[in-house]
């Protein structure tokens, strides 16, 4: 019985870094500045410069009335809906034809850092730090 309880013990140890925490949509309110973009499944992977990054000052943000706007070198580039499905970013896009709905996969989350990114043969990656 004890090994039994031992053996129980120890694959809930073993399992409990895998979990990984929910992100709440009050975690995300704020300005998120990029650092990092890049297109891992591009041939060849991709990725902006960060000459670039600096001068054309690319964010995300978060507001409280769960809106999500993109801005690239002062414009911008998407708005719209955002919700928290688990640990990921359901993103409905607002386009002058109509919604795209989408996922934001959040890769890792630290309250000060977020890496989050799309899938598929465009997706991309990108790090950012809340400002």
């Amino acid at each position: 019985m004890k090994k039994l309880a031992f053996g129980l013990l120890l694959l809930i140890v073993a399992a409990l870094p895998s979990c990984k925490s929910s992100v709440t949509p009050q975690d995300l309110y704020g300005k998120w500045k990029y650092t990092r973009v890049r297109n891992p499944n591009a041939g060849p992977p991709d990725s902006v410069g960060k000459m670039t990054l600096l001068t054309e000052k690319p964010f995300i943000e978060f507001t409280q009335k769960d809106s999500l706007i993109i801005n690239w070198d002062g414009k911008v580039l998407s708005h719209g809906t955002f919700t928290i499905d688990g640990s990921n970013i359901r993103y409905k896009e607002i386009l002058a034809t109509g919604i795209r709905e989408f996922p934001f996969y959040i890769e890792k989350f630290d309250g000060k850092q977020l890496i989050f990114s799309t899938k598929g043969t465009d997706g991309s990656e990108v790090t950012a730090v809340k400002e």
